[in-house]
């Protein structure tokens, strides 16, 4: 897709028709045959599930996507298809509040994302699509906080790199058991990578993904996992994505491998990969894509408890530094000039009791040296040392940081330091990297504390440090986040024993974390 797209056009993309009022009976909704001129639709149009997403106050986006051949394309005609969709307050859908007609476009797969306002704040409502006689599965979700409440608690969820091929994403059964009121998502939602023959999950297609066609049929499998199916029908999800969601380690328009992949071929890749993210996300029509261009960072509010900045560190970054002076170079940039001052300007002016940063990679420092020296991964913060530093002297002034970040697949949670060359340096913050859902599968725990426990006397910020698969669950309060990471003992198979790994405690006006 090339072009700007109007503010109209967007508008129109996510709302369908006009929204109507609730007087109409649930009676309408039960299954019925398609209208008489239309061809029917071919069974199983909702094989994807529903999903919402990016709550607001007053409002919330709804999603699914027609796909009755959902590993070959989707399998729909090309043409134009009226959605209906409702929204109540009871799960029998008696208390109608919202009702209306999306259209599914095939120039977005369709996909059905619809923008619902005027709903009231801090309320669950329950939500479903009909199609050619066909129903979807009902979903459940939750409006945001009033803008200027200022008690109560929030129930979070932050999740990350679920890579298909190792195993399942059994994770979200227990997130399911926990309720959280949402769900942030900081990156790896699929693997780009080819299917192997020797995988627990063998990835569909024949190789990498590269054109919309492949890079949808990818979301598709992921979305076919009935975990995360679920999960996205019980809670809405905040996401974003990193780099598995293109190519390896890409930095804006450049790629892992540029003497393989030149910079044409790639760009019609992210082309391709952004609108496929576009077409399986619950976002609002603001992340409509505009060729290899997509505006993902973004700011949403959870009364005056939390405010949540979510950051794309994939876009507009440098390329990655190859060396430890390269790394300190002030000159490379992560976010990009206008991010890093929405950011800014985001933390400075906040009314938030607690401020959250969800970042897709790694902001604390990994050393990796044992003893003397220093040795970073330079895909994360570490490479881009100037610009990390300043966040952490501006931190200072702000209230409650926390960053929850992902990426690493492991539990790393760590206080944030000022200056991570002086020991003694101020802590102004803290930071969970949640472990992955299933990237890295059943790793050996003895093999893992071998290699990484020497390294913890030269990053004495590291609070806990662990291999499990999982997810970590925050409630926040006024006073404090308690936090849970929750793992299971195995992806290996569809269901798994779920447990609390250990418990932590940040304190309102205290920077730092400390493990219960």
């Amino acid at each position: 897709m090339t072009g700007a797209v109007s503010p109209d056009r967007r508008r129109f993309l996510t709302a369908g028709a006009a929204v109507l009022g609730a007087a109409a009976s649930a009676q309408l909704w039960l299954p019925a045959t398609a209208h008489g001129a239309e061809t029917p639709l071919p069974d199983g149009v909702f094989s994807l599930g529903v999903a919402s997403g990016d709550p607001l106050p007053d409002g919330i986006v709804l999603w699914t996507r027609l796909a009755p051949d959902p590993l070959n394309g989707g399998g729909m005609p090309d043409r134009v298809v009226p959605v209906e969709w409702q929204l109540a307050e009871d799960s029998r859908f008696r208390k109608l509040v919202r009702r209306g007609t999306a259209q599914a476009r095939p120039e977005y797969g369709h996909s059905v994302h619809v923008d619902v306002r005027g709903l009231r704040p801090d309320r669950t409502y329950w939500y479903r699509f009909r199609t050619s006689g066909q129903l979807s599965p009902a979903g459940r979700t939750r409006t945001a906080p009033h803008p200027y409440s200022s008690g109560g608690s929030l129930r979070m969820a932050l999740a990350s790199c679920q890579n298909w091929q190792h195993g399942y994403f059994t994770p979200y059964a227990d997130m399911l058991d926990q309720d959280p009121d949402v769900v942030v998502f900081v990156g790896d939602y699929i693997y780009e990578s080819t299917p192997s023959a020797t995988a627990l999950r063998r990835h569909e297609g024949t190789g990498e993904p590269f054109s919309l066609v492949q890079y949808r049929n990818r979301y598709a499998q992921y979305r076919t996992d009935p975990d995360l199916a679920a999960m996205h029908g019980h809670a809405p999800f905040v996401v974003s994505f990193d780099d598995h969601e293109v190519d390896n380690d890409f930095a804006g328009e450049i790629p892992q491998d540029p003497d393989k992949q030149p910079h044409d071929a790639f760009v019609a890749r992210l082309t391709a990969a952004y609108q496929a993210f576009y077409e399986h996300m619950p976002v609002r029509a603001t992340a409509v894509p505009n060729g290899p261009h997509i505006r993902m960072y973004r700011r949403l509010e959870f009364g005056r408890l939390a405010r949540l900045n979510v950051l794309d560190t994939r876009q507009y970054r440098s390329d990655q530094a190859t060396s430890q002076a390269g790394a300190q170079d002030p000159s490379l940039t992560m976010l990009g000039a206008r991010q890093k001052q929405w950011l800014l300007n985001g933390l400075q002016g906040s009314p938030a009791r607690w401020n959250l940063i969800a970042s897709q990679i790694m902001m604390a420092e990994t050393d990796l040296q044992v003893g003397e020296g220093k040795l970073w991964f330079y895909d994360a913060w570490d490479g881009y040392q100037a610009e990390r530093n300043r966040f952490l002297q501006e931190f200072r002034k702000v209230r409650n940081p926390v960053v929850l970040s992902g990426d690493r697949h492991l539990t790393m949670i760590s206080d944030l330091k000022v200056d991570y060359a002086d020991p003694d340096s101020a802590v102004v913050g803290a930071e969970f990297v949640g472990t992955s859902i299933s990237s890295n599968g059943d790793q050996d725990q003895a093999a893992f504390h071998r290699e990484w426990d020497p390294r913890r006397p030269d990053n004495p910020h590291w609070k806990l440090l662990d291999a499990h698969r999982g997810y970590h669950l925050f409630d926040v309060r006024r006073d404090g986040i308690d936090a849970q990471v929750r793992v299971v003992d195995t992806v290996r198979q569809p269901s798994a024993t779920p447990s609390t790994l250990a418990k932590l405690r940040v304190e309102a006006g205290r920077p730092g974390v400390e493990v219960v």
